[in-house]
């Protein structure tokens, strides 16, 4: 590969966006950036495409964008005689320029497009291919990646992320399109004369409202409770759809960060706006402070992940992992439905692999089927179509990620941070009018199940050298697999790459009967566990530690041995 021939090709033809001749330019000295931007093509997966926003093939940009959505047409029109597509985006830079370029170049293979005229939440993207039964979706979000970053998210017909099998073939046809001469288009105002292009009307919205206002199980406990509320949207699309469902369901009292509250890509405040981190939650914290609130929320910019802090009890407040946000979810809903006879005798919820086992415990109190699923939400999503299929949507409880997302009810197959949001509130008003806060109540299922305390730690990797050491670390971990972590031997190691269990007791092994992923998980004694897996959109590894004890002390002792064990093995 010749760096420098793609560089001068690029710099003569990347003519659509001339932010790119202008970055090209500025880096004409620098080898390094050259080859950071054309050392590799960015890779469509089930997760899409995600990368930096800039010039080059590794990177996001119009050529990308577009070469991407051209093998996507061509897949749609070699498997549906008249294909159709919904098109979604958030406040990231030029998400909403991607997604015009993207509805041309769909216009112009014949493909009806369905496009939100304004910026929207992931989950409503996957109410919209459903809703308009199309053949595929896009959302233009990189999630809650940093600013720099953006990403291409493709959907199928059943409204959740291409299969592994779906992605292989779109990829093979994004393969043979050339980024210059490759890519048909044609004038947005013109497609829309022809039919060809369509704004979604505010009534999706609205219905989609109406599905997710469904999900209550106590739908009078929130004007009850008087259940006060701070809301960030953390500049991204959650803003109108999460402040309008709260109204709906009765909690009047939602004051919204006002530096957070617009669409703003930049993230002028929070530079990783993930509601899993302490930041996230810097400004409404502040808030907090003279407002005295419940509960304080936030929804990452694409609004299917939210987190929040509760009263500590001690005048403060404390941030919930989405592990235990998921346990309690799940508890409420089941004693709720229960309590009012609307559980199913067929009930079943679901969770990534990753996330706590205290879930199944809960689940098994209440005779509700239980279910742990590779990481990604598509997995659960086909869960839920597997249960329509068979005439048993309403058995479908919630399913949930340990990485804040979550979903109940069967309008998305994506997770849904608004019906979450909704829920949350719904639970913690509920737990108001019984003299509760939700810190109590995450300690009643802690003595009640056991201490489960979940540790994610995320190991970086830039460039093309970490993309390397992130191989060579899996392939000695497989190669040479441990005997032990902290002290304690391994029981058990899932290689779910190779679809094989291997008991390190007798010997025996046994076949893993989910899809091929490239995972390791050990087991280790007492109920302890290390899940060491790389992301798909990002560059990093990540270890999920659970460590299970009589307390929190003992429980985070454990974990911190088995993290130092596992940093050692990230060096």
């Amino acid at each position: 590969m010749d760096i420098n021939a793609l560089y001068n090709e690029w710099l003569e033809k990347a003519t659509a966006d001339p932010d790119l001749k202008s970055e090209l330019m500025a880096i004409k000295d620098s080898e390094e950036e050259k080859l950071d931007r054309f050392y590799r093509c960015l890779e469509f997966g089930t997760a899409g495409l995600r990368g930096v926003i800039g010039a080059g093939t590794n990177r996001m940009n119009y050529y990308t964008v577009c070469q991407a959505t051209q093998g996507l047409s061509d897949f749609l029109n070699k498997h549906f005689e008249n294909p159709s597509i919904a098109i979604g985006y958030d406040s990231r830079i030029k998400s909403d320029y991607f997604s015009i370029e993207a509805a041309k170049v769909l216009a112009a293979n014949g493909i009806k497009v369905y496009l939100y005229k304004e910026l929207q939440p992931t989950p409503c993207l996957s109410f919209a291919i459903r809703y308009f039964k199309t053949s595929s979706g896009i959302i233009l979000t990189a999630s809650h990646n940093p600013a720099k970053y953006n990403g291409y998210k493709c959907y199928n017909s059943n409204g959740y992320q291409m299969t592994d099998e779906e992605a292989a073939e779109t990829y093979e046809f994004i393969q043979k399109v050339d980024y210059f001469t490759g890519i048909k288009t044609m004038d947005f105002d013109e497609a829309v004369k022809n039919g060809l292009i369509e704004y979604m009307g505010d009534d999706v919205i609205e219905k989609f409202l109406d599905e997710v206002q469904k999900q209550c199980v106590n739908p009078q406990c929130c004007k009850e409770a008087d259940l006060k509320v701070i809301y960030t949207p953390l500049n991204g699309t959650g803003n109108k759809p999460v402040r309008k469902i709260l109204n709906r369901i009765g909690v009047e009292q939602v004051y919204v960060v006002p530096e957070q509250e617009n669409p703003d890509g930049n993230f002028p405040t929070c530079p990783f706006p993930n509601p899993e981190i302490q930041q996230a939650f810097d400004c409404g914290l502040k808030m907090a402070e003279q407002i005295k609130p419940d509960l304080l929320l936030a929804t990452d910019p694409d609004c299917d992940r939210v987190g929040i802090a509760v009263p500590d009890g001690n005048g403060g407040y404390k941030l919930m992992s989405g592990n235990e946000v998921g346990a309690m979810l799940l508890n409420y809903l089941l004693s709720q439905k229960q309590a009012n006879g609307t559980l199913s005798e067929n009930s079943i919820a679901v969770k990534s692999f990753v996330s706590t086992d205290l879930a199944e415990a809960i689940a098994k109190k209440y005779n509700c089927t239980f279910k742990n699923l590779l990481t990604g939400f598509k997995y659960i999503g086909e869960l839920i179509t597997q249960l329509e299929a068979q005439g048993r949507s309403d058995d479908f409880v919630m399913g949930f990620e340990e990485s804040y997302g979550y979903l109940a009810g069967t309008h998305a197959r994506d997770k849904d941070a608004v019906v979450a949001s909704m829920l949350i509130c719904e639970m913690a008003a509920y737990y108001k009018t019984h003299g509760k806060g939700l810190a109590q109540v995450m300690d009643e299922l802690y003595s009640e199940f056991g201490y489960y305390f979940n540790k994610v730690e995320s190991y970086t990797f830039e460039g093309a050298a970490g993309m390397e050491k992130m191989a060579g670390i899996m392939d000695s971990l497989r190669n040479n697999p441990p005997a032990e972590f902290a002290s304690m031997s391994v029981t058990k190691i899932d290689d779910y790459k190779t679809s094989v269990s291997t008991s390190l007791v007798d010997g025996s092994t046994s076949v893993i009967e989910l899809p091929k992923s490239n995972v390791l998980a050990y087991t280790l004694t007492d109920g302890n566990k290390i899940i060491v897996r790389p992301s798909g959109t990002e560059p990093k590894i990540k270890a999920y530690i659970t460590a299970v004890g009589a307390d929190k002390d003992e429980a985070q002792a454990i974990a911190e041995k088995l993290l130092a064990d596992a940093n050692e093995i990230m060096k």
